[in-house]
């Protein structure tokens, strides 16, 4: 069951990626055309900005789910409620909060940056921008976090990637037509309140049993503060750049850094639903079966690092060709640059390749006694940032995350191997070593040939190429130096081809198996 959930959330969380970031692509082109840079900018601004109000929901969410996964488990429908009652409360509390945040952030933002728009557009340009977000987290929060525990994010994949669709062909319609922006926007508040009735239909139809009025277990969720920190340190790394650059350069910078970084963040979806898939799995796991938990923690992250490397990988080799072709008679800005390509490469793979280490700490539930490595990390970011955006501008804001992801990316990998895996952290890092000597060596032969890429057919042809040669490339080496991963998942497919081919297969049964 549990493997058939996990296939199928990371199936349907694909698909919804590759359509998504599909129909994306379009929208900011469409805007630097009709708009120009400084819409493109204000947009992504305005979105960076109104993702911190996500703060109020990360810290309960995430606790929230560390507590769900054990009485999941279990089948215990009164801890659950009780769980949720508890997480429903903090959700209605702190949702007017959430609605006043936007408002006075639409308020407050036209007398700090300047963007060619009157202070009444800018104004709805934001509430419509961050309205959808609060009605969604007042109303739906608690049950997300429910599907996520069941393993069932293919459902909130499922919802999310129709309604992307249908907002991505809305909006793409609208600005060929050149409607104003504040309608583009207005557009999307309407989506997400057709998201949020799909979801309230579901919840309605399968979950019977639910009842927020239980006794509330506020101490299950008692280190939310805790999490909260940490995900103000994650929030800092893929907002505060923006933030930055729109306060102390200007919004046709911004434009460039949100282009390569919309291309990067594909990188980002795709290994959050790979390991997103997983970790319901992965956290029942470790409550249940503690040496099976290993064996399967040791293969997933083997083979997480080794995707994160050749996804970074096809994204450094295919992003100066991709943005010659996406930017070709946008002149009131420079979007081609050598080294911003691998700057954001560095700080994707400091991000990605520790979310196996990052995962353990959150399923063990670790909050508390990690909190100040977090704020350590965002402080790094910040000062480094601040003190290099004077004199290096965008450069600056990319070394900054680089260097507190170096800190926080070693420090994960010991505190997770050494404390809660009770294993010598050269596991992790000799992984790691392996991968980066196939990045160099990528790297190195790209510094010295030159793509031959002059259209969008020669574009997906060079992609699908370096796809069937990188990918199985980092996945072969882990697999010759990773022995053990490798028997695993190989006895683990030879055992679904036994299933799925109807033989009987001997197996000892375990608490949990599945």
């Amino acid at each position: 069951m549990r493997f058939k959930r996990a296939l199928l959330n990371a199936l349907t969380g694909l698909l919804s990626q590759i359509i998504t970031i599909g129909l994306a692509f379009f929208i900011p082109r469409l805007i630097l055309v009709g708009y120009g840079s400084d819409t493109n900018g204000l947009v992504n601004s305005v979105s960076q900005i109104i993702a911190y109000l996500a703060l109020l929901e990360a810290g309960v969410g995430a606790a929230s789910l560390q507590a769900l996964y054990k009485p999941v488990a279990e089948g215990d429908r009164s801890r659950i409620n009780s769980i949720l009652a508890a997480t429903s409360a903090y959700y209605k509390k702190t949702g007017i909060y959430y609605f006043a945040a936007v408002l006075l952030l639409a308020a407050v933002y036209p007398f700090f940056v300047e963007s060619g728009y009157s202070m009444l557009t800018v104004f709805a340009v934001i509430a419509f921008s961050g309205m959808g977000g609060a009605v969604n987290y007042y109303f739906q929060g608690k049950f997300k976090v429910l599907l996520l525990a069941e393993g069932k994010s293919y459902i909130e994949s499922s919802v999310v990637t129709i309604g992307n669709i249908v907002n991505s062909l809305v909006r793409i319609v609208l600005l060929l037509q050149g409607v104003s922006i504040v309608t583009v926007q207005f557009s999307y508040f309407v989506i997400v309140i057709l998201q949020i009735v799909a979801y309230q239909i579901y919840i309605r139809r399968h979950y019977h049993w639910l009842d927020l009025k239980a006794k509330p277990d506020y101490a299950a969720i008692g280190q939310k503060n805790s999490v909260l920190i940490h995900e103000l340190s994650y929030l800092i790394f893929r907002n505060t750049d923006v933030l930055i650059l729109t306060l102390f350069t200007n919004l046709k910078v911004v434009s460039v850094y949100v282009l390569y970084n919309m291309i990067f963040n594909v990188v980002d979806s795709f290994m959050q639903t790979f390991g997103g898939s997983l970790k319901f799995a992965l956290g029942q796991s470790f409550f249940e079966h503690r040496k099976k938990f290993d064996k399967l923690y040791n293969a997933y992250e083997t083979y997480f690092i080794g995707f994160v490397f050749a996804i970074v990988t096809l994204a450094y080799l295919l992003v100066l060709p991709f943005m010659k072709l996406y930017t070709a008679g946008i002149t009131d800005a420079n979007y081609i640059d050598v080294w911003l390509p691998l700057l954001f490469a560095l700080s994707k793979l400091l991000m990605n390749a520790r979310t196996p280490s990052d995962t353990v700490i959150d399923i063990a539930g670790h909050f508390r006694g990690t909190q100040s490595r977090a704020i350590f990390e965002s402080t790094i970011n910040l000062v480094v940032s601040f003190g290099l955006v004077f004199v290096l501008g965008v450069y600056g804001v990319l070394l900054g995350t680089i260097a507190a992801l170096l800190y926080r990316s070693v420090d994960m990998i010991l505190y997770a191997n050494v404390r809660l895996l009770s294993r010598n952290p050269w596991l992790t890092f000799r992984k790691w070593l392996v991968c980066a000597v196939l990045f160099v060596g990528a790297a190195w032969l790209h510094s010295r040939f030159e793509l031959p890429i002059s259209s969008y057919g020669t574009f997906f042809a060079w992609a699908a190429l370096l796809g069937v040669l990188i990918v199985p490339a980092y996945l072969l080496a882990l697999s010759v130096f990773e022995r053990e991963a490798f028997r695993y998942v190989l006895s683990f497919v030879l055992r679904l081809s036994r299933r799925s081919s109807g033989a009987s297969v001997p197996q000892t049964p375990e608490k949990g198996q599945s």
